[in-house]
């Protein structure tokens, strides 16, 4: 018996050992050569941390200190992966850890992964630590990701968007008031930009969400806010699988958190359910539109064609989550990248006044002048290719695949790197870091020559769903804005684009305003 117990332990003291050394050496040691085997050339495998330590310091670094004026913002938003670039070429590798990465900078390439027509790409493995933020629908695959899409999509179609207007002009009136009381009695004023866009989203996001409940959205987004900052504190020191269950204080604020956002949803989800039932709730806000299309994806004939059975008041609850997180960071920081634009850009927010005076006079824009902004467009989508909000986008091979000529095995981690094909001299020409809005005066893809170049919003069957969502509060903001101020950088503005989740100003955004 002693001796089958010795026997037992050894065994599975050996198995173990094999085990580990196989998942922190052999495998990457055999993906690596794989890999390497075609030609691709990278950086060669440390064990367990792989090239994460150049990582941070190469960050730490060029985060270190502001930069000129300029648009050439690359080498100190993302420095490690153009320098991976830069030495290995447009299809290169690097280690997060024991896992493989791929830095595809191809148009041609890019667009075979994001089609994904096989089915073998995923969004890579994520932490669990992301899942209490949402488990929505950017965090779903497969044949979950295709009905909760089919379930949500006809809440954004243009349509509906346009009930939501007077939610955009009604946010966005109280954030021009509200810099019209700073300016008044002194003339010209100082006003960090950055906090002020993030109130104005986050008041968007709540009454487009929650229509006449938006005081108890932004409440519950106060919530969400406090639980992102202690996600991302915790997400800046290692990984230990199983120590988010360990009661330490911040631990138990997390829990706390998520558990308070998550009643109050369902409070309110269940409230909008019966003010539908006997009428006394309009379908006007995105919530309402996702609980009518929600009960009809699940009744006969849909029109999807589907056998869809709605979701669970669970997966609403996570969707509504989705939302502000989605809504609220990405568009204001598109916003504030556009002010300080237009700030260095002073003869450019000329000509977008005169658009937005000449077909808005001093009225709030509607639906319909929102078409007609043309000069606003073209600035909005400069903007973007310059200053994306989200700079990469992230793929996963879960299974054996092929892309053009290379041979994946699984496992290995696909990075798109959106911002340098933003600022691609080779698709964008000399001027690709000049700030040239005419080069979308007819349209995205004749910028973009027909190629991959552009794709602030992701591309293919995964484009964000909220795209025109985001594009018309954006229009509206900026117009209104237009009409009201101008404004130039402020001498203490210092120029420090870096990432926490999206492009943000490391320092703030202060600009000058003038009321009109």
């Amino acid at each position: 018996m002693l001796y089958f117990l010795a026997f037992s332990s050894s065994f599975l003291l050996l198995y173990g050992v094999v085990r580990v050394s196989y998942t922190i050496w052999w495998k990457p040691k055999l993906q690596e050569r794989r890999i390497k085997s075609q030609g691709i050339r990278g950086t060669p495998y440390r064990l367990l941390i792989g090239d994460m330590k150049e990582f941070v310091r190469a960050i730490q670094e060029a985060w270190s200190k502001p930069i000129s004026l300029t648009h050439q913002i690359v080498p100190r938003v993302d420095p490690f992966t153009i320098n991976i670039v830069q030495k290995y070429g447009n299809i290169s590798m690097f280690w997060a850890g024991t896992t493989p990465r791929l830095v595809i900078k191809d148009p041609e390439t890019m667009k075979e992964i994001l089609l994904n027509k096989l089915g073998h790409f995923q969004k890579p493995p994520l932490n669990p630590l992301i899942l209490i933020l949402t488990k929505g629908l950017t965090t779903l695959e497969g044949e979950q990701w295709g009905k909760r899409r089919r379930i949500i999509n006809p809440a954004f179609n243009l349509e509906k968007l346009k009930g939501m207007i007077p939610a955009f002009t009604t946010s966005c009136r109280k954030m021009v008031e509200r810099w019209q009381k700073m300016a008044n009695p002194q003339g010209p004023c100082e006003v960090d930009i950055w906090p002020e866009l993030q109130k104005f989203t986050a008041d968007v996001i709540s009454r487009a969400a929650f229509g006449s409940n938006y005081e108890e959205g932004k409440l519950m987004f106060e919530l969400q806010k406090e639980l992102i900052t202690l996600v991302l504190e915790s997400m800046q020191t290692i990984y230990i699988p199983g120590f988010r269950f360990v009661p330490t204080k911040k631990n138990l604020r997390r829990r706390a958190l998520d558990k308070e956002i998550k009643s109050m949803l369902r409070n309110l989800i269940q409230r909008k359910v019966n003010s539908m039932r006997i009428g006394e709730s309009r379908v006007d806000d995105l919530l309402g539109l996702l609980l009518q299309y929600n009960n009809q994806s699940s009744a006969p004939g849909n029109a999807s064609g589907t056998e869809d059975n709605g979701l669970s008041i669970e997966e609403i609850i996570e969707e509504c989550k989705q939302f502000y997180l989605a809504g609220q960071e990405t568009t204001s920081s598109w916003l504030a990248w556009t002010m300080i634009v237009l700030a260095m850009h002073p003869d450019w927010q000329e000509k977008a006044r005169e658009e937005v005076l000449l077909i808005c006079a001093k009225k709030e824009p509607n639906f319909e002048a929102v078409g007609h902004l043309k000069i606003v467009t073209m600035i909005l989508y400069e903007v973007l290719r310059l200053y994306p909000p989200v700079i990469a986008q992230y793929q996963h091979t879960h299974k054996e695949t092929k892309i053009g000529d290379i041979s994946l095995p699984a496992g290995v981690d696909l990075v798109l790197p959106t911002l340098l094909i933003h600022h691609d001299y080779e698709l964008w020409g000399d001027e690709a870091e000049e700030f040239k809005p005419e080069r979308f005066s007819e349209g995205v893809s004749k910028a973009s020559k027909d190629q991959l170049a552009f794709f602030p919003f992701g591309w293919g069957p995964r484009t964000c769903i909220g795209q025109n969502f985001a594009m018309i509060e954006a229009k509206i903001a900026l117009a209104m804005i237009l009409q009201n101020f101008s404004f130039d950088l402020s001498p203490s503005y210092t120029h420090a684009p870096y990432t926490v989740m999206t492009l943000q100003p490391q320092h703030g955004a202060q600009i000058t305003l003038h009321q009109l």
